[in-house]
């Protein structure tokens, strides 16, 4: 494997491009106010989720608020040869939104609008700002929802650049499968659309496809047609305690090898119930520990769970809990999803060296055991948590910022799980992206010859190198 030194990946490169006064006194003249160079705004808007603390800022925050404003704003930084990041809530974990080369931030945020719902296609349009739980409260009344969940309440276009999925992708997939259109700014500026809100297609290149997981390397995404679903006319969730994490997996592998259509199952390791508890005021059986969710008519629901209820009593499954109220459920579940933050504070002062892989799912037991038993051994604090029934986990290192020698650990202890992950048939990434922390190990997934022939795309579609420049790969 040729995945860049511990050191390398938390220490990118910076090769800052100057940007001329002369465009800042054209985006000024533009958009007034909205064009932004404080340094507070600039600051914000030049970190993310990830462990990456000395990157400096975008020399401009554009804030924009339509189409037309993206492309103005990406048509001026092209005559500059000005690198352009798309920006909309900041909560990727990869590094995407760092502002390596400089240039200008590009703020997608207020472009938060829901322009469609076609509820008799199962379909919804919506601007790139527009963020899940917004979605779904707005279009509750329709019987729809969306349901892609990451976690982070994120926005839709970065879930987009990322190729999105969480908790529920084990039975409604990623965001892959899940959207059928863009409108996207192309890096000269122009305004192009892929895809229609027909189901299908086999009208020439899928280039929505291209567009989705592109990390805005290509271009940005101000439209996005996505699929909906009919809420289930039943939903129950279930908490289980296992004597150990291989217990959970391998009753998760069960469950899927059966068909049986589970909605969600979530691992978290007892370090993540621990931190859970203190939280979000809970009182969790301090184990390894599946959630798990049910949808479909009451009498499927049953009959899932009773046969899931059957599968963890073989693996010493107990303390079977339901949670069958909407404010059950949601409790368990916003639990889950601050489990990233509450492993935060479980160590006071500390940042996150957070990774993601995903196994096939007969290999998803060794992974999870091999990875858990190293980072027991190193003594580096540590949470867990995974979207297990689809093979995808997710580790979180918790270091202490100023110690060389912690990062360093942890970024041996991240190549050896990543390593782990694609000699079982895997990937680097379930869900994070690649951004900049993953890059030398697409190398290793992909192939040299793969990667070149994205580069290849890179360079045909974006000659300047100006959207978002050094994330996925370099040139």
């Amino acid at each position: 494997m040729n995945a860049p030194s511990s050191t390398a990946q938390l220490q990118p490169e910076a090769h800052q491009r100057a940007v001329p006064a002369a465009l800042i006194e054209a985006l000024k003249a533009r958009f007034g106010e909205r064009c932004s160079t404080a340094l507070a705004v600039r600051e914000q808007h030049g970190r993310d989720e990830s462990a990456y603390t000395t990157v400096p800022p975008p020399a401009a925050v554009v804030f924009a608020e339509g189409t037309a404003e993206v492309a103005e704003a990406v048509r001026l930084a092209s005559q500059h040869a000005v690198p352009v990041i798309p920006y909309g809530v900041g909560s990727s974990l990869e590094g995407h939104l760092l502002a390596i080369e400089g240039g200008i931030s590009v703020d997608v945020s207020r472009m938060n609008k829901i322009l469609s719902v076609n509820a008799e296609d199962l379909t919804v349009t919506v601007q790139p700002g527009v963020t899940r739980k917004q979605l779904n409260d707005e279009i509750k009344s329709t019987g729809l929802f969306f349901p892609i969940d990451p976690g982070a309440d994120a926005s839709l276009g970065g879930m987009c650049a990322t190729r999105a999925s969480g908790t529920n992708a084990v039975r409604y997939g990623t965001m892959r499968e899940n959207v059928l259109a863009l409108e996207v700014v192309t890096a000269s500026g122009e305004v192009i659309r892929t895809g229609t809100r027909a189901k299908k297609s086999s009208a020439g290149y899928d280039l929505t496809r291209l567009f989705v997981g592109s990390e805005g390397t290509l271009g940005v995404m101000t439209e996005i047609t996505l699929k909906l679903y009919p809420l289930p006319e039943a939903i129950s969730a279930a908490v289980c305690s296992f004597p150990s994490i291989e217990a959970a997996v391998r009753t998760t592998i069960q469950i899927i090898q059966m068909g049986v259509p589970i909605a969600r199952v979530e691992l978290i390791d007892a370090n993540t119930v621990r931190a859970v508890n203190a939280h979000s005021k809970l009182s969790l059986r301090e184990e390894a520990m599946l959630l798990m969710e049910f949808h479909g008519s009451p009498a499927g629901v049953q009959e899932q769970a009773e046969t899931v209820q059957e599968i963890a009593a073989e693996f010493g499954g107990q303390a079977f809990e339901w949670a069958s109220t909407p404010e059950e459920r949601t409790r368990l579940w916003n639990a889950r999803h601050m489990a990233y933050f509450a492993g935060l504070q479980s160590r006071p002062g500390c940042r996150a060296i957070t990774t993601d892989a995903c196994v096939p799912i007969s290999q998803l037991a060794t992974a999870v055991v091999e990875s858990v038993a190293e980072v027991e051994a190193s003594g580096i604090p540590y949470f867990m948590v995974g979207h297990v029934g689809d093979g995808n986990f997710h580790m979180g290192y918790l270091i202490d910022p100023d110690s060389a020698s912690e990062r360093a650990q942890a970024e041996q202890l991240n190549h050896q799980l990543v390593q782990r992950a694609l000699r079982l048939g895997g990937t680097c990434t379930g869900e994070h992206g690649v951004g900049l922390h993953k890059m030398g190990f697409l190398v290793d997934e992909a192939g040299v010859g793969a990667v070149e022939m994205m580069r290849t795309i890179k360079r045909a579609l974006d000659p300047q190198n100006i959207m978002n420049p050094g994330k996925i790969f370099s040139l």
